[in-house]
């Protein structure tokens, strides 16, 4: 029944977007400034069979698949702006209404080659941790899943600090160079994939936070539409929660990612590859116990645009996972990794609304502490494989 309101309220929330609108954003005047109002709605719905997924009930069809957004920004003087980002969402049990700060940040812009980015900020890490949130840019209503969890969003999408960015040209020869140097705090959300895993072993995590540098360097190449980078994050996190009725507490001993990714764009056409290697090695259990984690993922995608209205994709995404506290070593197995290869159509009926409908088919699961979207507490017995069927609308101004 409640998916059967969701998927009405879905339907009639698309035909309410086709009415026009007067303008992309709302602006007002204040004294000599603008200050412009953007926001988006995404309601999905997922059908699967073989595994409930993304902690959704989704072998009977969930529509448990919200997300929206509301960003503020305005210039202060030519060089300097401000802007801000309020996200809440609800996919499962992950989010659960709980409204977050994506961003609150000071952008100021000394020279082409020199900026800063001061507050809470956009983490730059591979193509798009930095323009996930902004759907309507993307052919996928669901990112590579092995490079882009939406489990664990929260916790890459942004950090409390300073970034020092901007791009040097190298003449018409050899492109430009665009660089990104960062640190500050992380502050991952308990209603994230990470503390939901920890639940189905007996703990409940209360904070989960610490610190995060990194940086990124980007090549747009002299050949035209072509764009390559690298990107590295080293964190140093720690945990507080409880587990069977006492306190538990893990730390880093060491833990980061790199990423390399590419892209290329012609007329109509884009194609995309990255890879990543995240290694996490852990104090667990109150710090008695050790999991060292090792994740390899990769994906290739390519997406059309025929016209305005049409646009057609698709993606194979590799992620494979191994863990030595779940005694995980087989990346051969099920539990071990998650082959996605996935078809999608984009419908866009104007401007301001897009609905996207996608087919997944997975080759295992890809079990352990970096969520990939299965969880224990949906499927009592994982099964081998996986079949989904995603349809998303987004609203956009």
């Amino acid at each position: 029944m409640k998916f059967k309101m969701k998927l009405i309220v879905f339907v009639v929330a698309a035909i309410a977007c086709l009415c026009p609108m007067a303008s992309s954003a709302q602006d007002i005047k204040l004294s000599d400034h603008t200050i412009s109002f953007h926001g988006f709605v995404t309601q999905g719905g997922i059908f699967t069979s073989g595994n409930n997924w993304l902690t959704m009930n989704t072998n009977g069809g969930s529509g448990a698949f919200t997300e929206m957004g509301l960003n503020v920004s305005t210039k202060l003087t030519d060089k300097l702006r401000i802007s801000a980002q309020v996200y809440d969402h609800n996919v499962g049990q992950l989010g659960q209404w709980h409204p977050t700060l994506d961003f609150a940040m000071l952008d100021y812009k000394f020279k082409p080659w020199l900026s800063v980015r001061l507050g809470k900020v956009k983490t730059t890490l591979g193509l798009f941790t930095d323009t996930q949130d902004l759907d309507f840019l993307h052919a996928f209503a669901l990112m590579p899943q092995g490079i882009y969890p939406i489990d664990v969003r929260d916790a890459n999408i942004a950090h409390l600090g300073g970034d020092i960015y901007g791009t040097i040209s190298l003449g018409r020869k050899r492109g430009s160079l665009s660089y990104t140097g960062w640190g500050g705090h992380n502050y991952a959300s308990i209603y994230s994939g990470y503390p939901y895993f920890l639940q189905a072993r007996g703990t409940q995590e209360l904070r989960y936070d610490g610190t995060q540098y990194g940086g990124d360097l980007r090549w747009q190449t002299p050949l035209k539409g072509l764009l390559v980078g690298a990107s590295r994050m080293n964190e140093d996190l720690s945990g507080f929660g409880i587990r069977l009725g006492g306190p538990n507490l893990e730390q880093s001993k060491k833990d980061y990612t790199n990423q390399f990714y590419g892209e290329y764009t012609w007329r109509n056409l884009i194609v995309d590859a990255e890879a990543k290697r995240f290694y996490r090695n852990h104090l667990i259990r109150n710090l008695t116990s050790e999991d060292s984690t090792n994740v390899h993922a990769w994906y290739v995608s390519g997406s059309y645009r025929f016209n305005k209205w049409v646009q057609v994709g698709s993606y194979y995404s590799h992620y494979t996972i191994t863990s030595t506290f779940l005694a995980l070593t087989d990346t051969s197995t099920p539990a071990g990794h998650d082959y996605d290869k996935v078809v999608s159509g984009r419908v866009d009926f104007n401007r301001y609304l897009n609905i996207k409908i996608e087919g997944h088919f997975m080759d295992g699961y890809g079990f352990g502490p970096y969520p990939n979207g299965f969880y224990p507490q949906q499927n009592p017995v994982f099964a081998n494989s996986t079949r989904a069927l995603v349809l998303l609308s987004s609203f956009n101004f």
